[in-house]
């Protein structure tokens, strides 16, 4: 017992990794009620569609095999089509099905003789798996939408295969130092301007130019790092110097491309030409430790390493398993992003934090890329009189360089 006075012990607490449906399944299955993942005595019993499994006609009856929400697949049963209240799902269904149908082999679509009656086995497996991947994109697009700080909205699309989340990746909304690797967030000094277009603002102190016009647009030429107000400067948050710490504004999609380059971000909006989309944020690791990753990477086939060499040659970016949305941002040799170097709250110069900007007016459903490459990136700060290079580390077993990353990242 805890001694009087005393704090009370803290109950610990551990990730489950079972999905919440799983755990409705285990209960309805065992006849148990769990309030903390909504099963009670009211809707022990009750009987939701999921998702359609089947289909067959008997006796000119059109009936379908259900999967339950909530329910293991040992309960699923066979309904006709007047007990279902499911356009949505009687639709994707439909859609399923004629997609696999409508599959070329040897210059003929595959349509079975008795198609009007039952499907075959492999059109039903086929409607499964969709339905499976269609239900856990839109889990992995609700993680998404909770762990994003920003504005802007996540989406997530897959129209081409049957490929499901990416494993083992984790989004953040900034650099996550590995152990033994300290990033100050807490700035040093902050201006006192009542106008940051007209005052001795941040970027004139680091002697460089503000990088923003009045329309939130960047003015500076590649190369040329950013400066923006932080939490010790005297601007409000309405500040037109801060426009990267904001995040992204925009509402993206992550998308399965058809081209064979893995997953893909594409905008769902306008995006005007020199605006801030997005930054390369992934775990900060030291460059020792990046080329064994690197080795590593490269026998894989894939890498998304980022060399911080602003004034030395010590940090790197990896946002293999850590990242956010431009984990899944592909190469390309005509990209329509650029790549700044900006500072707010850290100003040390090792680290950097790497903002993507459009180079010009992108349209909705445009795909984003940006050049891993990024040739002739060289940074100069005339405050301090040191040249830097922000450069993807290229691969050891590609003699271009080109960075093939897997879900994500491939050369276009």
């Amino acid at each position: 017992m805890a001694a009087a006075g005393a704090e009370a012990p803290r109950a610990w607490c551990v990730p489950c990794l079972v999905s919440l449906d799983t755990l409705q399944e285990l209960c309805r299955k065992e006849k148990l009620t769990c309030k903390s993942i909504g099963i009670t005595k009211r809707n022990l019993n009750n009987y939701e569609v999921e998702y359609l499994c089947d289909y067959k006609v008997v006796k000119d009856v059109e009936y379908y095999l259900v999967k339950w929400k909530g329910w293991p697949e040992s309960t699923n049963t066979w309904e006709p089509l007047s007990n279902l209240r499911c356009p949505q799902l009687l639709q994707q269904f439909s859609s399923d099905k004629n997609s696999f149908l409508s599959r070329v082999k040897k210059g003929k679509a595959v349509t079975p003789k008795n198609s009007r009656k039952s499907l075959p086995p492999a059109v039903a497996e086929y409607i499964v798996k969709k339905a499976k991947q269609r239900i856990a994109l839109q889990r992995w697009q609700d993680y998404l939408n909770r762990r994003k700080n920003h504005k802007g909205m996540i989406f997530v699309e897959n129209t081409v295969d049957l490929e499901g989340p990416p494993l083992d990746f984790y989004y953040i909304n900034e650099y996550r130092p590995a152990p033994g690797i300290t990033i100050n967030n807490e700035a040093t000094f902050g201006c006192s301007c009542t106008d940051c277009f007209m005052g001795k603002c941040c970027p004139v102190e680091a002697g460089v130019v503000l990088a923003y016009n009045k329309n939130q647009q960047i003015k500076i030429k590649p190369g040329t790092p950013i400066y923006e107000c932080n939490s010790r400067c005297r601007c409000g948050p309405d500040c037109p110097n801060r426009i990267v710490q904001k995040g992204t504004q925009y509402s993206l999609c992550i998308f399965r491309t058809s081209n064979g380059c893995g997953w893909g971000v594409k905008t769902l909006v306008k995006i005007k030409r020199m605006s801030f989309v997005m930054e390369y944020v992934g775990e900060v690791i030291t460059s020792e430790e990046a080329e064994k990753r690197g080795q590593l990477y490269d026998n894989q086939g894939i890498t998304y390493l980022f060399d911080l060499d602003y004034e030395s040659d010590e940090f790197t970016v990896d946002a293999a398993r850590y990242g956010n949305v431009s984990h899944f941002v592909n190469h390309s040799c005509d990209p329509n992003l650029q790549v700044f170097s900006v500072f707010i709250e850290n100003l040390d110069t090792r680290l950097p934090r790497i903002a993507l900007f459009s180079t010009r007016t992108i349209k909705a459903g445009e795909e984003l890329t940006f050049d891993y490459q990024m040739k002739g990136m060289v940074f100069k700060n005339n405050f301090i009189g040191i040249g830097f290079s922000m450069t993807m580390k290229a691969s050891q077993t590609n003699v271009e360089g080109k960075r093939n990353r897997a879900g994500g990242g491939h050369t276009k």
